[in-house]
């Protein structure tokens, strides 16, 4: 085992470039994994740890090798200073362990369909902790795919990862065009339903059996046309107040578990 003590280590300069660079977390297909939570369902998942941080004052090996389990044999581990270890966490609560891993890569045929299989598709999406967000809502009721369309955000921004608490690793979650996806879906026969501001139906009254994908905008414009033309249908959220629009994230979740409660939560 080794120890870094100092800021300007060569890893520790790389972890802090990864973490605030997605062209090069994307160019080295690489990732940074910080918390205990987060850290364990990525090894869950079968996310390939490469490298092993942690402070001894805050966790103790012994807890960092149940986390990391069988891949401890073939991880480099690091015992790292608390002056070094504040410089590569977000937050206190990281609870001492910081990773560097392999990024995920899958595919949009990868996802797994079945005849009441339901599809998240989220259009350009900016903000990552909107997409972590969102990631807690596709775990939370165990969608088969998320499909990051045009993304804006890159899927590992450490952002993302925190606010979904490591559900990013839960879920199918892949990135594609509008081309790529659209394709995906009238190949696989999967109905695709809208859901935009001025649609003339509510979402309450739709029939949501069946392979179905939910399409969703960005806060700030909505979805496109492209998409808007597209969709098999387009459905709203009855909004009984003064404003006309709910955060995404909720959106999503009303729609994705109003689905869910058709097929009886099963």
């Amino acid at each position: 085992m080794l120890t870094i003590t100092s800021p300007q280590n060569k890893l520790i300069k790389e972890i802090i470039n990864l973490q605030g660079k997605s062209r090069e977390r994307k160019k080295n297909k690489k990732i940074i994994i910080e918390g205990k939570k987060e850290l364990s369902l990525a090894v869950g998942a079968g996310v390939e740890i490469e490298k092993v941080l942690f402070c001894p004052d805050i966790i103790t090996i012994d807890e960092v090798k149940n986390i990391i389990k069988e891949q401890i044999s073939f991880t480099d581990i690091y015992e790292v200073s608390e002056a070094v270890f504040s410089k590569i966490s977000y937050r206190e609560t990281t609870g001492g362990i910081v990773v560097l891993a392999k990024m995920p890569e899958k595919k949009i045929t990868d996802l797994t369909i079945n005849d009441q299989s339901v599809f998240i598709i989220l259009e350009s999406v900016e903000k990552p902790g909107n997409l972590g967000a969102i990631c807690r809502v596709a775990d939370a009721a165990k969608v088969d795919g998320l499909i990051i369309c045009d993304p804006l955000t890159d899927i590992y921004n450490p952002n993302s990862i925190r606010s979904s608490l490591g559900c990013v690793f839960t879920v199918d979650i892949i990135s594609s065009d509008f081309d790529e996806t659209i394709n995906w879906l009238k190949e696989n026969k999967i109905k695709s339903y809208a859901a935009e501001l001025t649609a003339a139906e509510f979402y309450q009254n739709m029939n949501l059996a069946g392979k179905v994908a939910l399409i969703f905008g960005t806060e700030a414009t909505g979805l496109t046309e492209k998409w808007i033309k597209y969709a098999e249908k387009r459905i709203k959220i009855p909004m009984r107040g003064v404003i006309d629009s709910l955060n995404v994230t909720t959106s999503v979740a009303i729609l994705v578990f109003e689905a869910m409660r058709q097929r009886n939560f099963k």
